[in-house]
């Protein structure tokens, strides 16, 4: 098979139909009636299996992979990459935010370049200044405590090769942060400038970031550990040279130690230092604890397909 084109439904009952449509067309001036569709339904809440079942019916390039419940986008994607058959991956988000109609310039692009990964990148970051802000910051960070250099703006789309997928498979870990993935997968990668569209309010609440920070830090850097040490370190060296002073000046001036507020402060100060550092720990303890038990990260219901392709 020349061509997959991987989505994942959440909500997508409003765009299905036309995503679908749109999809298709581009399919066929690409690989001609040699591709597939793959929908990975994520425990959608609304009736967005139904509608992919009814476009399954009528059109047999559609696989519909239903999982059991809601595990995620990362995770719904990573399981449509697995069930992807085609020599070419084209792996976008179904609410028409990224135009269906990308699969031609990327095609153009890979070919021309004859590189393994195209990738979008938006030419401008979507919604208000608060979401753009955050949107900005959290790669700054990501790419300063885990030291990869991710590249900015990326968006779902991408245009990747059979080996590319292959190697992106063999990652097996339980929490999946996909940017970071696609980046230490490695080969050749190209951006491709976008206009992502604003078709619907993001699910990315900045609780959500946040969490999606965390995860991502601690899934591919061991450097808040690392830091943890060096600041109990500079503490210690600190609090020596302080101990110093204040037996230097009991000793030679006959000055007595006062000063209970700069104790209490100096005991709420390393306790709450004491219980971030031992959260710090306890999240990697609890990313061991997942991975040690190899739950699968997804589990499917079933697979909704016409004919086998």
């Amino acid at each position: 098979m020349k061509l997959s084109i991987v989505a994942t439904l959440y909500q997508s009952a409003p765009y299905v139909a036309e995503f679908h449509r749109r999809a298709g067309d581009a399919a066929r001036r690409v690989a001609g009636d040699d591709y597939e569709i793959v929908l990975v339904n994520d425990g959608s809440p609304d009736d967005s299996l139904e509608r992919a079942l009814a476009l399954m019916e009528a059109d047999d390039h559609v696989v519909v992979v239903d999982l059991s419940r809601n595990f995620g986008h990362h995770k719904a994607m990573m399981t449509g990459l697995a069930h992807a058959k085609g020599e070419r991956v084209f792996l976008i988000d179904s609410d028409l935010e990224e135009e269906p109609e990308y699969l031609l310039s990327f095609t153009r692009l890979l070919e021309t370049e004859g590189c393994d990964v195209v990738y979008g990148v938006q030419e401008q970051r979507k919604g208000n200044w608060f979401e753009r802000w955050t949107g900005a910051w959290f790669y700054v960070l990501v790419r300063w405590l885990t030291g990869l250099a991710l590249p900015g703006n990326i968006v779902t789309a991408r245009l990747m090769t059979r080996r590319y997928v292959d190697a992106l498979l063999l990652h097996d870990e339980r929490e999946v942060f996909m940017a970071g993935l696609w980046h230490i997968t490695g080969f050749d990668q190209r951006p491709h400038t976008v206009h992502k569209h604003a078709t619907s309010e993001t699910t990315y609440t900045f609780r959500r970031k946040m969490s999606l920070l965390v995860n991502s830090v601690t899934s591919f850097s061991n450097a808040p550990l690392v830091s943890i040490f060096y600041i109990g370190l500079s503490i210690s060296a600190l609090a020596f040279a302080y101990t110093c002073y204040l037996v230097g000046r009991w000793m030679f001036f006959s000055k007595p130690l006062v000063g209970w507020t700069s104790v209490m402060a100096s005991i709420w100060l390393l306790g709450g230092l004491v219980i971030s550092f031992i959260g710090v720990v306890g999240i990697y303890l609890s990313k061991i604890f997942s991975e040690t038990k190899r739950r699968p990260y997804t589990i499917v219901r079933k697979v909704h397909a016409r004919q086998a392709r």
